[in-house]
C-alpha cells in the first residue's frame, strides 16, 4: 500500500516570487488556452487524488495559480511552469470576471478585495 504521507509531504512556498499575478493574462503552454489569474498558492495546495489524476503533474513546489479560462464557465489550477504571458490585449470572458475584477486596462486586470472561492 502506498504511503501518501511519504509520497505527499508537507511543501514549502516556493523559494522564488510568483512570475504572474491576480489580474495577468496567461496563455497555457501545453493547451493553448488563454485566462486571466484570480489567485495565486505559493505551492499546489490540490489534495493528492487530485494532483495523481492530473496527466502531466509538473513540480508540486513552485507557484500554481487559480485561472479563469476564457470562453468557460470552469476555472483551472496550473502550475506556473505551463503558463506563458499573454500580450494579444484581448479581453478574457468568463462569467465570474466581475466577481473578482474591477476593470481591464488593455492588457491587465484589477483585482478587487472578494477572496476567490470554487464555488
Amino acid at each position: 500500500m502506498i504511503d501518501i504521507n511519504q509520497q505527499f509531504p508537507q511543501l514549502e512556498p516556493a523559494s522564488r516570487e510568483p512570475v504572474f499575478d491576480p489580474g495577468d493574462v496567461i496563455a497555457h503552454r501545453r493547451y493553448g488556452y488563454r485566462g486571466v489569474v484570480v489567485a495565486v498558492d505559493p505551492y499546489c495546495q490540490a489534495d493528492p487524488g487530485w494532483y495523481l489524476a492530473n496527466k502531466t503533474q509538473p513540480d508540486r513546489n513552485q507557484p500554481w495559480y487559480h485561472v479563469l479560462v476564457h470562453d468557460a464557465t470552469h476555472t483551472t489550477y496550473v502550475a506556473e511552469e505551463n503558463l506563458l504571458p499573454d500580450d494579444s490585449g484581448l479581453p478574457v470572458r468568463h462569467p465570474w470576471l466581475r466577481r473578482y475584477f474591477s476593470e481591464f486596462d488593455g492588457r491587465h486586470y484589477v483585482r478587487n478585495d472578494d477572496p476567490f472561492t470554487l464555488e
